[in-house]
């Protein structure tokens, strides 16, 4: 085989017998399955420019211009230039042996999955390219699929841009499995695609398992309802993420209560946008409980919000009543503000004086619903109540004559030497609900049924509102409660650990809360170097838990997800109120009598598992007294 040649194979040509740099070179010279470096080291006396042009030659397409004039550039921009899936064949086949460029862009090039195919065959060898731009190219869940297997070998890349490529919830899971476990992926662009509600909790739990993302854009996608509160859940746990533009997504009130819930916890989240988002007044609200527990958040958008003046000012008197707040930018471009907000704002800048609010402009008002006067009615039941009297006792005195029925001037004059706050208005009022066919005269039976119609109407009224809030507690609970769950989800198992307890006592196991070990590792293992030992190996070997009183004639039990029970007879305890890893901490120290001291000597195993040993040796002394002690009925 010529020293020149490329093997074909391992560019994913489709025709091995054809070589792009020796056309009498037959197919069977090209049975190998070499490695890119060692196409690199064929290709070296061939100039990346033959290269292409041959390859292009043997595709049969065009080569472009743009590539050939710019050779050895860092930064390769072939946005908008057609390729499609032959000139990305084409390309790859070039970049193989390259190993300058650093920033490839091929947005908007129709390269399909067939195209990207080749890509990424050729970026899982590349150590160079660490950003690269496939937006727009259509690559569907047959590109997504490629896309993933690709990261799992590649080494390099720092940045992806994917939107607008008709991914679905089944992609989602594809780039949630990947990335779960990738560090090296620093920028994400996932905008402009098809995730919904299962895609919300892919991604969700990508983001609490994920230790590398500082920038994720998922704008322009479908995140409502349990989505938006599976994506909120994956950023309460997560601890490397700087920005998330989660625009035009729909999350609405319930992704943003629980938006402001994962707030409370996350302390990396820097940049945050969800600008047409359906959040209203009663939204803002909601996120500002979850600012006022942050004090790392620099930058939030809320612009193109159905929100007004009311919501701007609980926005900006969170951040005024919140000392440690760190936010420098406020974007709320759509409201229209009054003159109550510069105010506040003034008062504001004054404390944090690096704070910028962008508004819409000075004009707006508060929106207030006209004011309704109270039923005349009601007002002459509550003034008979107080002063306890009944309705007849207060219509006798006007009616002189004890007809049961009084003129309408008269009622109306009396009404008005009374001492009841109606004005003219609620009289007119009244008086026309008592006298509807217009006699002129005013009865005791239509005053009675005015009442009763009254108090029905305040009962309806007052159930009316008591279940609109009876459904917006359940609401919230709701989504409170499937955020919890959903953290739950996104929470590796490992951290969930049972404290000590008696065996078969069930009332005595206590459970941690659900956090990532990361977050009170530290805390309880700064307190172990007395358990400790040097030059341990990698088994599964774990600490005793530190600061807990053993009960009498019990033994330190500690149940894991990652560690079998040490004693067989432990079973299932049931789940109690949770306590934090720092109470756990700082009980009193275990007393450790020397009656039976470790050897330095003797097993690492021995020292790590103290309670195992302690165990072992009462087992032993049963034994020892149950053969000393002589039997019945023998002397």
């Amino acid at each position: 085989m010529s020293q020149s040649c490329i093997p074909i194979e391992t560019l994913s040509l489709d025709h091995p017998s054809e070589c792009p740099v020796h056309k009498d070179c037959s197919g069977d010279e090209w049975d190998t399955d070499l490695e890119p470096e060692e196409v690199a080291e064929k290709t070296k006396g061939i100039s990346a420019n033959d290269l292409y042009l041959q390859a292009c030659e043997v595709v049969g397409v065009v080569p472009v211009s743009y590539f050939l004039r710019n050779l050895g550039n860092p930064i390769l921009n072939l946005n908008h230039h057609g390729l499609g899936p032959l000139g990305a064949k084409a390309l790859a086949i070039a970049l193989v042996s390259d190993m300058k460029i650093t920033n490839l862009e091929l947005e908007d090039n129709h390269i399909l999955a067939e195209g990207a195919k080749y890509l990424m065959d050729m970026l899982k060898g590349n150590c160079s390219i660490q950003d690269l731009n496939m937006s727009n190219n259509h690559l569907r869940s047959a590109g997504a699929e490629h896309v993933s297997k690709m990261l799992l070998d590649n080494v390099s890349l720092r940045s992806i841009k994917l939107s607008g490529n008709e991914f679905t919830e089944h992609d989602a899971k594809s780039f949630a499995d990947v990335l779960s476990s990738n560090y090296r992926v620093k920028e994400l662009d996932l905008s402009h695609n098809e995730f919904c509600e299962k895609g919300g909790e892919h991604l969700g739990q990508m983001l609490a398992n994920n230790e590398g993302l500082h920038v994720l854009n998922l704008s322009w996608n479908h995140l409502r309802m349990k989505g938006a509160v599976a994506l909120s859940a994956g950023l309460k746990v997560n601890l490397t993420i700087k920005s998330l533009d989660l625009s035009w997504n729909g999350f609405g009130n319930e992704g943003v209560l629980a938006l402001g819930e994962a707030l409370k916890f996350n302390s990396t989240l820097l940049y945050l946008d969800l600008s047409s988002n359906r959040v209203t007044n009663e939204g803002a609200g909601m996120l500002c409980k979850g600012l006022e527990a942050n004090d790392t958040l620099k930058v939030l958008k809320l612009s193109n919000n159905p929100l007004t003046v009311e919501g701007a000012l609980a926005l900006l008197n969170s951040v005024k009543n919140t000392p440690k707040s760190a936010l420098e930018k406020l974007n709320i471009s759509n409201v229209l503000v009054n003159e109550v907000f510069l105010q506040l704002l003034e008062k504001t800048c004054q404390e944090h004086q690096g704070l910028e609010v962008i508004f819409g402009g000075v004009g707006g008002f508060i929106a207030r619903k006209p004011k309704q006067h109270p039923d005349p009615m009601k007002m002459i039941q509550d003034y008979l109540d107080e002063r306890k009297l009944r309705l007849w006792d207060f219509f006798r005195n006007i009616d002189k004559d004890g007809f049961m029925k009084v003129p309408v001037s008269d009622f109306r004059k009396a009404v008005q030497q009374t001492n009841i706050p109606l004005d003219r208005v609620q009289i007119e009022e009244l008086i026309h609900r008592l006298d509807k066919d217009r006699t002129g005269m005013v009865d005791y039976r239509g005053l009675a049924d005015t009442r009763k119609q009254m108090m029905r109407d305040q009962r309806r009224q007052l159930r009316k509102q008591e279940s609109r809030q009876k459904k917006e507690k359940q609401k919230s609970d709701r989504v409170l409660q499937t955020f919890q769950s959903a953290v739950e989800a996104v929470t590796p198992r490992s951290s969930m650990v049972i404290s000590p307890g008696l065996p078969g006592d069930s009332s005595s196991s206590q459970h941690f809360s659900a956090t990532p070990l990361s977050s009170w590792h530290h805390v309880v293992m700064s307190n172990s170097s007395r358990y400790s030992v040097p030059n341990m190996s990698t088994e599964h070997v774990h600490l005793p838990p530190i600061g807990i009183q053993p009960r009498p004639g019990s033994s330190l039990k500690v149940r894991s997800s990652s560690q079998p029970n040490l004693h067989p007879e432990v079973r299932a305890t049931s789940r109690t109120k949770p306590i934090s890893a720092l109470e756990f901490q700082t009980n009193s120290q275990p007393e450790i009598t020397s009656s039976h001291p470790v050897s330095p000597a003797s097993n690492s195993l021995t020292r790590s598992r103290p309670a195992l040993t302690a165990h072992k040796h009462q087992t032993s002394t049963k034994a020892s007294n149950h053969k000393s002690k002589p039997a019945k009925g023998k002397s």
